[in-house]
């Protein structure tokens, strides 16, 4: 694999999960395949999991606080809302009072509401904005705080789940996270094969 590749997934790991470069593409499982060692080579495809994790798209949705974020900018949410009890907002005012079963365009201008069968924000345990890459490997890993997941659910998750899914399809006004769901599903399944270990 390119050095450069595997220094900059590295790099990575060690940083404040924010927003990435919105045009990164997202390399294959095979780019990393030369790393020698489980531990590095997992460290490294952790790391280029994490152009997906630390996208807008998945960050707004998984905030540490109450409120989910939005845009590319991940700016706080407006109007402004709350998780409420169960994640799909509070009483009277939830998800779905704007968000639909899929995007909507708006009918003057440019831009998008996002929709999506469900639409909620992540459990609060799950919460993601200002950790590291590598705070973020070891919640993901932790029942206690990924939803009482296997590894195994946790690619289901990342590799066929509709709302994850609606990253890479955002609507009008939004960049897409980088490369494809299935790509990151092969990712995230390497990921595990080498032992799921996090980076340092």
């Amino acid at each position: 694999m390119k050095i450069t590749t595997w220094i900059a997934a590295l790099l990575l790991a060690g940083a404040p999960a924010a927003a990435q470069d919105l045009a990164t593409e997202l390399a294959g499982p095979d780019t990393f395949a030369g790393i020698e060692g489980d531990e590095a080579r997992a460290a490294a495809l952790f790391g280029e999991m994490a152009k997906v994790i630390t996208h807008p798209r998945c960050m707004n949705c998984h905030p540490v606080g109450a409120s989910p974020l939005q845009g590319d900018l991940m700016e706080p949410h407006q109007p402004p809302v709350v998780r409420g009890v169960a994640d799909f907002g509070a009483v009277g005012m939830q998800c779905t009072t704007c968000h639909g079963a899929e995007n909507l365009s708006y009918v003057s201008g440019e831009g998008s509401i996002p929709g999506h069968e469900p639409w909620h924000i992540a459990p609060a345990s799950m919460g993601w904005t200002g950790l590291s890459v590598a705070e973020i490997c070891v919640q993901l890993k932790d029942p206690a705080r990924n939803g009482d997941r296997t590894l195994a659910e946790i690619h289901e998750h990342n590799a066929e789940d509709g709302l994850v899914g609606w990253a890479w399809e955002p609507g009008d006004g939004r960049t897409p996270a980088p490369g494809t769901q299935e790509l990151f599903g092969q990712l995230t399944q390497a990921w595990i094969d080498a032992g799921a270990h996090c980076p340092t």
